[in-house]
C-alpha cells in the first residue's frame, strides 16, 4: 500500500513539473511582447513617418482554372468501360446464380435473390463510381477522378474471368 502511495505522489509530482514547466515556457514567451515605454506616456503623439515598405494592392488570389470537363473523352471510355463490366458482371452472376451457385461479394449477397435487385444493384454500384469520379474532379483530385473507375473495372473484371472459370 505504501508503494502505491510513493509511486503516486512522485507521479503527481512529475505532472506539476511538466505543468509548471509548459507553464513558465508561456509566461517567457508572453513578456518578449512588451510595450514600448514611449507609448505609455501622457501627452500628445507626434506623428509617424511614412512606413519605409509600400502596401501592395490586394489583388484576389485566382484559383487554378479547371483542367478538363468533367464528361471528356477519356471520361466518357471510363465510364462506358464501366459500365459494360458492369453489365457483364450482372450476366455472369445471374447465370451462376440460377444454376445453383452462390454469390461471394458479402455486400451484393443480399442482392441475389432476385434478378431486379441484382440489376439495381449493379446500376447503383455503376453510378455511385461516377459520382465518386465527379466529387473527386469537382475538389481538383483528377487522378482520383480517372483512378476511381480503372479500379471498379478490374475489379468487374476479376470477377467476370473468376465467374466464368467457375462453370
Amino acid at each position: 500500500m505504501k508503494t502505491s502511495m510513493t509511486m503516486t505522489t512522485i507521479g503527481g509530482a512529475k505532472f506539476a513539473a511538466v505543468t509548471l514547466l509548459f507553464v513558465l515556457a508561456g509566461t517567457y514567451a508572453a513578456m518578449s511582447q512588451e510595450v514600448s515605454m514611449a507609448l505609455l506616456q501622457p501627452g500628445p503623439m507626434e506623428p509617424s513617418p511614412a512606413p519605409m515598405a509600400k502596401a501592395l494592392p490586394s489583388n484576389p488570389v485566382r484559383l487554378a482554372p479547371e483542367q478538363h470537363k468533367f464528361w471528356d473523352a477519356e471520361n466518357t471510355a471510363l465510364f462506358s468501360t464501366v459500365a459494360a463490366f458492369s453489365a457483364a458482371d450482372f450476366v455472369v452472376t445471374r447465370d451462376n446464380l440460377s444454376h445453383g451457385g452462390r454469390e461471394l461479394n458479402p455486400l451484393t449477397r443480399p442482392f441475389a435473390g432476385s434478378t431486379a435487385a441484382l440489376a439495381a444493384n449493379f446500376v447503383g454500384e455503376t453510378a455511385g463510381v461516377i459520382g465518386v469520379s465527379y466529387l473527386f474532379h469537382k475538389t481538383g483530385h483528377h487522378k482520383l477522378e480517372r483512378l476511381t473507375p480503372i479500379v471498379n473495372f478490374g475489379m468487374s473484371a476479376f470477377a467476370v474471368s473468376y465467374g466464368l472459370a467457375r462453370r
